[in-house]
């Protein structure tokens, strides 16, 4: 039984091969035939080529009889040569990476200074640097998290300030709430901040401060930073309507230069808006104002207080006056490394009924 199971499959089998004989052998003479055709010679492309050589390449000896677009050898040829570009690692393409050395001096340059591209490439140019394109040095700065133009980063407008202080000054308007024989009123203060040194001007309360008020106010103000001999080049200030095309004009006559705040960004007057809430929280927000005399009172005596008597912060806490000023009368300057101060020594200096105090050290 087993024996005539096997035979029936060889059977099988054999009627199988023959039958795909005898197809190929069709196919052979049908492509004979359809060769005999056609030009001696047939310019196969670069798909065609890798397609005969994917289908030839397990066929052997076969190919003898059945390669007939090309000669077997040269199909042979082929499928050798895909044998070894199989083998070989993959060839880099492209020009080589830049040296890490370049790339590190590129990223320190435009890190360092702020420069853009253009800059960072006239530098490596003076190094004796040529052989780095405009295009490479911008894929590093990229690559490195630069921006390829100049002013990048959110440092820019410290930068800015920094570069600027000297010479830069900023001014808004406060408002007060007054009480006055005609009833409440709001009364308006112009003032003025030094960035640098934190002096300021502030102009006498109004209670219309029309076109004309506020020209005069910025005409005193450059009178008096001018008498002062502080630096005067840039005046900030926001997008408020009192501050008009008139009062900008007359800044410009006098050699400053103007700059308006963008919409919507009060940061970049924060230094005088921070003089405004320090005005108030200190002094003002202490009183209930009766028209303009007790106003200008106050804020002058702030003001002085401010300038000669007030630790800053933002100057490392010390007075915005110190050099040339007169010294108290029984007061003494303390001692340099003495800590121990004995508090029969100090003395207190009251200003508005003692909402403004200032310490200093009894002369011995």
């Amino acid at each position: 039984m087993r024996n005539l199971y096997h035979r029936l499959l060889l059977l099988i089998a054999s009627s199988t091969q023959r039958e795909l004989a005898r197809q190929v052998r069709y196919l052979k003479v049908e492509n004979e035939i359809l060769r005999s055709k056609l030009p001696q010679r047939v310019v196969v492309t670069e798909r065609e080529r890798n397609r005969l050589v994917k289908f030839g390449a397990k066929l052997g000896r076969a190919l003898n009889e059945l390669a007939t677009i090309v000669h077997p050898d040269t199909l042979r040829r082929w499928i050798r040569e895909a044998g070894k570009r199989a083998k070989r690692p993959p060839a880099k393409v492209g020009r080589p990476r830049t040296k890490d050395t370049i790339r590190n001096l590129i990223l320190k340059l435009a890190r360092e200074n702020n420069w853009g591209l253009t800059r960072v490439l006239g530098e490596l140019r003076e190094l004796g640097i040529r052989a780095i394109s405009r295009n490479t040095v911008k894929n590093i700065l990229q690559e490195g998290g630069c921006d390829t133009g100049p002013q990048r980063g959110p440092g820019t407008w410290d930068e800015f300030l920094k570069i600027h202080a000297a010479t830069l000054w900023q001014c808004d308007f406060l408002t007060v709430r007054t009480l006055t024989k005609s009833g409440f009123r709001d009364l308006f203060i112009l003032v003025f901040l030094h960035v640098d040194s934190r002096r300021v001007f502030i102009s006498p309360a109004t209670a219309h401060p029309n076109e004309a008020w506020v020209c005069e106010q910025g005409r005193a103000f450059v009178k008096h930073a001018k008498q002062k001999r502080l630096g005067l080049d840039i005046v900030m200030h926001d997008r408020d309507a009192k501050f008009t095309a008139t009062f900008d004009a007359a800044l410009k006559k006098s050699g400053l230069r103007v700059l308006k705040s963008p919409f919507r960004s009060p940061n970049t007057v924060a230094f005088v808006e921070r003089f405004i809430q320090t005005l108030g929280q200190e002094c003002l927000d202490y009183f209930f104002v009766f028209g303009e005399r007790h106003l200008n009172y106050l804020v002058s005596q702030f003001v002085d207080y401010y300038h000669r008597r007030r630790p800053h912060q933002g100057k490392e806490n010390d007075l915005l006056v110190r050099r040339g000023r007169k010294r108290k009368p029984g007061s003494t300057p303390p001692p340099s490394g003495n800590d121990i101060v004995p508090l029969s020594e100090v003395r207190c200096e009251k200003r508005l009924g003692g909402l403004l105090k200032h310490y200093y050290r009894k002369a011995a």
